[in-house]
């Protein structure tokens, strides 16, 4: 039996430069099987390094990348993973049943095609030319080619960028499924809700390095602010004078109010407006905390830098 605890990737101590940028400092990564991991930073963060020394596409100028223990340049390893990246050229005449064919051809037990399609949901576009397919279905294509070799190890790199409400749903389903049979994914990805609705753990990285690690309700619990949702007469202006509220809206109707103290605007509420109805809170979002995270390593990287100076 497979220890979901074995590292499926494993980045330590990682140190990647081109020329004077520092694109990974001491950076450290572990994804267990079984489970998926995602991958958040804003642009130029180092998310894309770490996807290309994990694939073995470039390699670490100091520390260890191993995939499944293994050099990732090494064939044995490179054969049990799928990869989505965020751009992908492919021979635009061929059909996607074509497409799918060849690409279940170099491995050594793909998946058959017509169970890759009805998986990633393009059981429709088979006899589609690539070419003439939209932004968001040649994404789903992408994501099919991902699945031929039946992966143990899935790489999604901004999978569902030009996917409307419903693909992107589909393809959220597609990886439950995948990862209920024991499928590893890393996902990158610029959609936080996405994150929150996949990841068993997330991983932010900022300027190179982790500065959180943990699963998504460690990340919120990092955040102490709530936010409060109510149907009241009380003027935004008004409320948003109130100590410990940091911000007041109204929005469709309803008193939306953001505070680290939750219970006192609680209680102020009903105080001030015995009408009062449809009250809701509920913690920070991932977006909250992702953002006062970054914004945190924002500061103290300035810092660094001046007093490098």
């Amino acid at each position: 039996m497979t220890d979901r605890s074995d590292p499926v990737v494993r980045l330590a101590g990682t140190l990647k430069r081109y020329g004077s940028l520092v694109a990974l400092d001491g950076f450290d990564l572990v994804l267990h099987r079984g489970e998926l991991l995602a991958l958040l930073g804003s642009n130029g963060a180092g998310k894309s390094t770490a996807i290309g020394l994990s694939l073995g596409l470039i390699r670490a100028d100091a520390g260890t990348v191993e995939l499944f223990g293994q050099d990732p340049q090494r064939i044995s390893a490179r054969r049990r993973i799928g990869v989505m990246l965020q751009h992908a050229e492919l021979p635009p005449t061929l059909r996607v049943g074509e497409l799918l064919r060849l690409t279940a051809s170099y491995y050594p037990a793909p998946r058959a095609p017509a169970e890759t399609a009805a998986l990633a949901g393009i059981a429709d576009l088979l006899e589609r030319p690539y070419a003439k397919l939209s932004g968001g279905q040649q994404r789903r294509v992408q994501f099919a080619l991902a699945l031929c070799g039946r992966p143990e190890l899935l790489f999604l790199d901004e999978p569902t960028v030009g996917m409307d409400v419903e693909a992107r749903q589909k393809l959220w389903t597609a990886i439950r499924i995948l990862l209920a049979e024991g499928c590893s994914v890393l996902l990158t990805t610029h959609y936080l809700e996405e994150a929150e609705a996949l990841a068993d753990r997330v991983c932010v990285i900022a300027h190179g390095r982790a500065i959180h690690e943990g699963t998504v309700d460690a990340l919120r619990a990092r955040v102490d602010r709530k936010r409060i949702r109510c149907a009241s007469s009380l003027s935004t202006e008004a409320v948003r004078s109130w100590p410990g509220v940091s911000e007041a809206s109204l929005r469709n109707g309803r008193l939306h109010v953001t505070t680290a103290d939750a219970e006192a605007v609680v209680r102020r509420l009903l105080e001030a407006d015995p009408q009062l109805a449809e009250l809701e809170v509920q913690r920070a979002g991932l977006a909250e905390a992702f953002t006062e995270l970054i914004r945190d390593a924002d500061g103290a990287s300035g810092t660094d830098r001046r007093e490098a100076a």
